[in-house]
């Protein structure tokens, strides 16, 4: 339920009456909010939507003594629920503030060293064309940096591949050479 909470649609609904759903990718997540309502609102959702990905795995902690299954599930459930939420007819975004969330708790280190590749690529790059494959080899950076649990690993696994499904219009469209570049600057 904590996944499911739209802020992005809260946020834009509140501040402009708007639906972000009617606009740009039509998605509730950061990325459309910045392309249709600007920077300020951009910036809140995605410190929001990590926020909660880092407070359902958090919480989940605390009331089951840290157990790595427990947390392992949070981590997904609050992704699935981001992409599929229940209050907005299972039409949501695409899950990456609630993975950087989710796995900021569960995987810090491995998910900082994907997070500085990531970055280094959209410096140089102008987009985040490499965020399928970063997604994708998450899980062997968990795996190399930690040793974890199995069920960390299967939900550091289960996590990369949603986000590579979640991005396969962009993937096609970077194949394509039609993916937008993404800028912090509000197009007039």
């Amino acid at each position: 339920m904590i996944g499911g909470i739209p802020f992005g649609y809260l946020l834009v609904k509140l501040t402009t009456g708007k639906d972000v759903r009617a606009a740009g990718s039509g998605n509730i997540g950061a990325t459309n909010v910045l392309r249709t309502t600007g920077r300020g609102v951009a910036v809140a959702t995605l410190l929001l939507d990590i926020a909660k990905g880092y407070g359902a795995v958090w919480l989940a902690a605390w009331l089951t003594n840290d157990s790595a299954v427990w947390t392992s599930a949070a981590a997904l459930a609050v992704m699935a629920g981001h992409a599929f939420p229940i209050f907005l007819g299972f039409k949501g975004g695409k899950a990456v503030a609630s993975f950087i969330g989710a796995f900021l708790y569960l995987t810090p280190l491995p998910l900082i060293a994907v997070m500085l590749v990531l970055l280094w690529s959209w410096l140089r790059r102008g987009n985040l064309g490499g965020i399928d494959s970063r997604a994708a080899t998450f899980p062997l950076g968990v795996w190399m940096i930690l040793h974890p649990s199995i069920y960390v690993f299967l939900a550091s696994l289960i996590a990369g591949a949603f986000i590579v499904v979640r991005h396969r219009e962009n993937i096609d469209r970077l194949r394509g050479g039609t993916e937008n570049v993404f800028s912090w600057k509000r197009k007039r």
